[in-house]
């Protein structure tokens, strides 16, 4: 299953007709760290990822989830 994130960038960008280099320069953000935020990189800077969601007028924020109970531990 691809990532909600990665998904979203690689739509948006493709929609706005940006390369990866495009949407660098507009995010004022570097080339590599495009690459490694589409390619899923477990850790990215928080700080950047929201400025190339700024673009598209997100930032990604806390969301509620329930964690997982694994029954078999204990």
């Amino acid at each position: 299953m691809t990532d909600p994130l990665i998904a979203f960038i690689k739509e948006r960008r493709g929609t706005m007709g940006l390369t990866q280099k495009d949407l660098s320069d507009r995010a004022g953000v570097g080339l590599r760290f495009i690459r490694e935020l589409e390619q899923g990189k477990s850790s990215l800077r928080l700080d950047k990822v929201n400025q190339v969601l700024a673009l598209f007028g997100r930032r990604m924020e806390p969301v509620a989830f329930r964690m997982e109970v694994d029954d078999e531990e204990g």
